[in-house]
C-alpha cells in the first residue's frame, strides 16, 4: 500500500493545483501542513500552468492498493 498525502492550491486562474508528498508521517499533523502549506504560498515557491498558487484548498492521504497478477 502506498500512500501519499496531497496538498491542493487554488490558483491565479481559479484552478487546482496538487503537490504530492511520498510515504507521508502518520498521523498527519494538520497545523503543520497548514503552516507549510502557507509558507509555499507567501514564499511562491511552486507554480503550475494555470499561474501562482494562490490559497489553500484542501490537504488529503491518498492510499493505493496494487493487486498484481502473473501472467503464464
Amino acid at each position: 500500500m502506498a500512500k501519499t498525502l496531497e496538498l491542493l492550491f487554488a490558483t491565479l486562474q481559479g484552478k487546482t493545483a496538487v503537490l504530492s508528498i511520498d510515504d507521508p508521517k502518520e498521523p498527519v499533523d494538520l497545523a503543520k501542513v497548514k503552516q507549510a502549506m502557507d509558507q509555499i504560498i507567501t514564499l511562491n515557491v511552486f507554480t503550475s500552468r494555470t499561474g501562482d498558487y494562490i490559497s489553500k484548498k484542501g490537504a488529503r492521504v491518498v492510499e493505493r492498493n496494487v493487486d498484481d497478477y502473473e501472467m503464464n
